[in-house]
């Protein structure tokens, strides 16, 4: 036994101590440990009134044996959950509390995030872990250096995000979306995303090889316009000269564009991280202009299908269906 693991005097004198009425803070100080540790100790234990050496000695040598069997790995229909839910290109957060939602009174079909990450990307090897890392968001497992440096020019008659309304922040209004390009390999294609702040739903609209201002504002323009106009009232976007004709855009559909300071992707955050994920999709490096528009809704589909944590663990899909129904 490792000697900053208790040893069975120390647990004695736990016992001995709790019986005297001591509080767990001058037991650890007795004793020269951590707070927490003794803390631990007590609790998984039994707690103060049921503390026993002999049972804590023993649960102790338990939990420490090795191998331990893997919780996956010993349940069957929870692996295949995990599976699908991998299959689906939800992530383990995703997967864990979706499977609460579907078996609510079934603890067996229950596994932490932890533990999706330890059982699987940890300890998977071989033909597992290729299954796995197509399911990495990323598609790498070490992390890149961030920043870079951006010598676009002003874009004439801009506004700022400070002057964007404040209804917008809160995320309590519906409506208000914001956009971005993900760039395919040398910068030769592109495509159009588009995340309503509110919903988190996410749109995806095809430009091929043309980034022009013109191209990407008319592809905007055909995916806002298939909604009722209280879901499209601001757009917010970063300086990239892609939105030059943002006045014309406005004229034509009636959203006002609000744009980033520089470098502030933060200002833009659920975009970002809808970006993020889109990588899964359209890797960096790869040609966008091969993707058609059906594609395109496919994988907007599948996103918009994801449980998410920022809305109580519904879908943007069924969320923005709510609100179209209450208006309907």
């Amino acid at each position: 036994m490792s000697p900053l693991r208790l040893s069975v005097v120390e647990r004695e004198e736990i016992s001995l101590k709790l019986v005297a009425g001591l509080s767990l803070a001058q037991i650890a100080r007795d004793l020269g440990r951590a707070g927490s540790t003794i803390s631990r100790e007590v609790a998984r234990n039994g707690g103060r009134e049921g503390y026993r050496v002999t049972g804590a000695e023993w649960a102790t040598f338990r939990r420490s044996r090795r191998p331990k069997v893997r919780k996956l790995l010993s349940n069957p229909a929870l692996l295949l959950e995990v599976r699908e839910g991998f299959a689906q290109c939800w992530s383990p957060q995703q997967i864990s509390r979706a499977l609460r939602l579907k078996y609510p009174n079934d603890l067996s079909m229950r596994v932490s995030t932890e533990t999706i990450y330890q059982s699987l990307f940890v300890q998977g090897k071989g033909s597992l872990r290729k299954e796995l890392a197509v399911s990495l968001r990323s598609g790498r497992v070490h992390r890149r250096a961030q920043g870079r440096k951006d010598g676009r020019g002003q874009i004439q008659g801009m506004v700022s995000i400070s002057e964007r309304p404040a209804e917008v922040e809160d995320r309590a209004v519906p409506g208000h979306w914001e956009g971005d390009l993900i760039v395919g390999a040398y910068g030769r294609s592109a495509i159009v995303t588009l995340v309503e702040r509110h919903t988190r739903y996410v749109m995806l609209a095809r430009i091929g090889k043309d980034r022009s201002s013109l191209a990407v504002c008319e592809a905007i323009t055909g995916q806002i316009k298939q909604l009722p106009a209280h879901l499209a009232k601001t757009l917010t976007w970063d300086q990239g000269k892609e939105m030059a004709r943002h006045a014309e855009f406005t004229i034509a559909t009636g959203i006002d564009v609000y744009f980033c300071d520089p470098h502030s992707p933060w200002q833009r955050g659920t975009n970002e991280n809808t970006n993020g994920l889109l990588r899964q999709y359209f890797p960096k490096g790869t040609d966008l202009a091969v993707h058609d528009q059906a594609e395109l809704d496919r994988v907007a589909h599948q996103l918009n299908g994801r449980p998410r944590m920022t809305l109580e663990w519904r879908n943007p899909g069924e969320t923005l269906n709510a609100l179209l129904a209450m208006t309907a």
